[in-house]
This record gives structure tokens, C-alpha cells and sequence, in this order.
């Protein structure tokens, strides 16, 4: 695994056609290798999710073999959860990131010396789970139930937009997004916004699929990609052009050191990113100063 500091230097060099994003104009943007209008795009990729939210789970444990769960668990471990945080996780319809985080702190609790103090703090945590798709979302509330956290207090459920979050400025202690930053039809706007509800010392945490370098990982990571999960995804889920869109998405996502830049450029300070199974993903941080 590697870590690396962001720099503000774009690379020059011009990527293949499965690692590059197009030049688009000002009113157009992509859905998977296919130019769309800006408008479109939120209920297309809206279609993506709520085709696919039933089997959301399976297809991850099938696509990921299972190491999903561990770059999950990476990514908490990173945001380090204390007791009275107040959270936003966005685009975490099914509670996966929001559940870890929860954990993390009962842990944290049963492990503590049981006081007033504490009780208190505990129970002011407050962890926001803020998705687009209102099917995702029922996804999570479900898995919520299931695991006897449906009546948790420091869970809260919201249908939002990352571009335009109904949150205060200076509001929340830490911010998560996992899988979800590519669909955005501004990635712009959701790094602004994340800046914008931070607090000061806050921290910016971004799990992504993101690009491979080594030659031949590569080549057969885009074998992998185009050929297989597409083909799994209809035998599984029914639904191959979802599963084609997710993995073309991947390829037109800036890459490391782009979308690193993006973020420093939203005014975070300390970006780096960990490239986790030779950059298949990474996690971006950043922290507001």
C-alpha cells in the first residue's frame, strides 16, 4: 500500500481510452464512456442504483471478493470515531460505512470507564447517513433492523444531494463517502460542500475505485472490469448495462494525483491518498484547517 502527499502538479500525460476523462462541453458530462446533458445524469445514475439496490451487497462481495469489508474497515480506522462526533456519511445508502463507525464507538465505550461524562457524550454522537436513492436508503434502514440498530438514536437517515447538502456550515466533525463521488454530476461542487459543513480540524475521508499503473495488473484488471462484472452482474442481478456503467465510471474518474489536486483546490490542507491493491482503490483525506 502506498502513501502518497498530494502535489497541485497535473500530470501532462494523455491516458488510454478505460483510464482518461473526455473534454466535455460546458453543458455535458458523462454516464459510464457516453456524453450526456448535466440534467440527465442524476436520474440516470438514480436508475443505476435503484435497479441495482436489492443485489447491492452480493454484487459487491462478488465483484470485490469480499475485500470490499477491508477497505471499508481501512477507511474508518483512518477517520479514527470519538464518542459525541457529529458525522455526515454521503451516498451510504446501506449503512455500510455508517455501521462501522457505530461499532467503532461502542467499542470504544465498552472498553471505557463507564461515567457520566461518557454516557453523555455517547449519546450525543450523531452519524448522518445521506443518500440520493431513497431505495438504497430503505437497503440500510433494513440492514439497520437486522442488526438491532433500529432504534438507534445516533443513526439518522436522510435522502439528500451531495451538490447541495442541507447541513450548516461548520457542522460536522467528519465526512465519508465511499463509492459514491464518481456518480456525481460535479465533483466540484461535493468537495465544496464537504469543505463547507466541516469544522475547523474536521475531517474529509473519500473511498474510490480508482486507476491501476502496473502494465499488466492493468490489462487484466480491464479484462476483469469489462468482461466479467458486466457478465455477473446479469446473471446475478438481471442487469448487465447497470454493471457496465459502474465499471466504465471507474475509468473516467480523474485519476490519483487529479482528483487529489481537486481536493486541496477545495481549500483542504494535508491531502494524500493510500493506494490500496496496486490503486484498484484509493482513499483521499483531507483536512480542514
Amino acid at each position: 500500500m502506498a502513501l502518497r502527499m498530494a502535489t497541485r502538479r497535473l500530470g501532462s500525460k494523455l491516458l488510454p481510452r478505460f483510464s482518461s476523462i473526455s473534454v466535455l462541453h460546458s453543458h455535458a458530462t458523462s454516464f459510464g464512456f457516453k456524453e450526456i446533458p448535466e440534467e440527465e445524469k442524476s436520474r440516470m445514475v438514480g436508475n443505476v442504483f435503484s435497479n441495482v439496490a436489492s443485489s447491492y451487497d452480493l454484487m459487491n462481495d462478488l465483484m470485490s471478493a469480499g475485500l470490499h469489508r477491508l477497505w471499508k474497515d481501512r477507511l474508518v480506522s483512518k477517520l479514527n470515531p470519538f464518542p459525541g462526533m457529529k458525522h455526515l456519511d454521503v451516498a451510504g445508502g446501506t449503512g455500510d460505512v455508517a455501521f462501522r463507525i457505530l461499532e467503532t464507538l461502542n467499542s470504544v465505550k465498552s472498553r471505557a470507564t463507564q461515567d457520566v461524562l461518557d454516557d453523555n457524550l455517547h449519546e450525543e454522537t450523531q452519524i448522518f447517513v445521506c443518500d440520493i436513492n431513497p431505495k438504497m436508503l430503505n437497503v440500510g434502514q433494513k440492514r439497520a433492523l437486522e442488526r438491532g440498530l433500529g432504534e438507534d438514536k445516533s443513526l439518522i437517515w436522510v435522502e439528500g444531494d451531495a451538490e447541495a447538502l442541507n447541513y450548516k456550515d461548520n457542522s460536522m466533525d467528519g465526512y465519508t463517502i465511499a463509492f459514491g463521488i464518481r456518480n456525481v454530476t460535479h465533483i466540484e461542487k461535493v468537495l465544496a460542500e464537504a469543505y463547507r459543513v466541516l469544522k475547523r480540524g474536521g475531517r474529509f475521508l473519500c473511498l474510490e475505485l480508482s486507476h491501476v499503473e502496473v502494465p499488466i495488473f492493468k490489462e487484466l484488471y480491464d479484462y476483469y472490469s469489462f468482461s466479467i462484472i458486466p457478465a455477473v452482474g446479469e446473471v446475478v442481478a438481471g442487469d448487465r448495462d447497470s454493471y457496465q456503467y459502474l465499471v466504465e465510471s471507474i475509468r473516467r474518474f480523474p485519476s490519483q494525483e487529479t482528483f487529489a489536486s481537486m481536493i486541496a483546490a477545495a481549500g483542504f490542507q494535508k491531502v494524500e491518498y493510500e493506494n490500496l491493491v496496486g490503486g484498484v482503490v484509493a482513499i483521499h483525506s483531507g483536512l480542514k484547517i
